[in-house]
């Protein structure tokens, strides 16, 4: 039987919603999203529920951690559509505010993380990213007061961020992340998936694949800048525009030199067409 879970939209329908949940015994977990769920996202609500007795999903796409040439306008919502699904797998709460509630009028303090938020990755391209991210996930924590959190890992480096970040500020609550779903060809489960035309979701799958013959040579003693080397190649052979394929410590992200400087995680993120898509696995 559907459970139609509470959708708050201010903060204090937000405080009462979560006054509610906390009167029952039990963890209470939150999953942040932008939203457009797809099963990636409902797979993180099946983890949650094993993990806590009341799980939270907030819904906002979050201005702060998009450039003025990215994809803010045409970033997908659904709102009703994600709540009749989360309503599926019996959500408690969704929080739902807008951006006048996150950021009103006078707003003026940001989270600047260093850490694996400078690890030369995703804030190369996109420096701007992860201190929107860290504002909003600090103020999701703070306004639901979750005893944890789940993420997923195909983002790997902001699980990364938020798990650094969350321990720096002594937020008192646990960071798990849960292994990347796939489709049945290896890629990626991500709301961006749906921007590739057919010829270019037929060649995305390459993505993985390339992570995946890396690893094997890394894994055999090969080089490790001769493998990522040669990764890179091959996804400009499949039609990539490669900003990074990189080999990093698992934990620090720092750049590593060979294997037994790990553990070791390659990170990878290309263009395909106008489509910008990450991956990672570990090796």
């Amino acid at each position: 039987m559907r459970r139609q879970p509470i959708v708050a939209r201010t903060i204090p329908s937000l405080d009462r919603a979560i006054a509610r949940l906390r009167a029952a015994p039990g963890k209470l977990a939150i999953i942040p999203t932008m939203g457009a769920l797809h099963a990636g996202h409902l797979a993180l609500v099946r983890l949650a529920k094993t993990k806590a007795r009341r799980v939270v999903v907030s819904i906002f796409v979050n201005p702060t951690q998009f450039a003025p040439h990215e994809d803010l306008a045409s970033y997908p919502r659904k709102l009703s559509a994600d709540v009749a699904a989360l309503s599926t797998l019996g959500v408690d709460l969704v929080w739902a505010p807008t951006a006048a509630v996150m950021y009103p009028p006078g707003f003026a303090t940001r989270v600047a993380p260093e850490g694996p938020a400078t690890a030369g990755l995703e804030d190369r391209f996109r420096p701007h990213f992860f201190g929107g991210v860290t504002t909003v996930v600090a103020k999701l924590f703070t306004q639901v007061r979750p005893d944890l959190a789940v993420f997923g890992e195909k983002d790997y480096q902001q699980l990364k961020v938020v798990t650094r970040m969350a321990a720096d500020l002594n937020l008192r609550l646990r960071v798990i992340g849960m292994p990347t779903l796939r489709e049945g060809d290896g890629l990626a489960l991500s709301s961006r998936n749906a921007y590739l035309s057919a010829e270019e979701r037929a060649r995305a799958p390459a993505l993985h694949r390339t992570l995946q013959q890396c690893a094997t040579r890394i894994r055999a003693g090969d080089a490790v800048a001769q493998v990522t080397a040669d990764g890179t190649a091959a996804l400009g052979r499949a039609g990539f525009v490669v900003d990074y394929l990189e080999a990093r410590h698992a934990e620090t992200l720092a750049p590593i030199a060979q294997a037994t400087d790990g553990p070791v995680r390659l990170l990878v993120a290309a263009k395909l067409g106008t489509t910008r898509l990450i991956d990672n696995i570990g090796v």
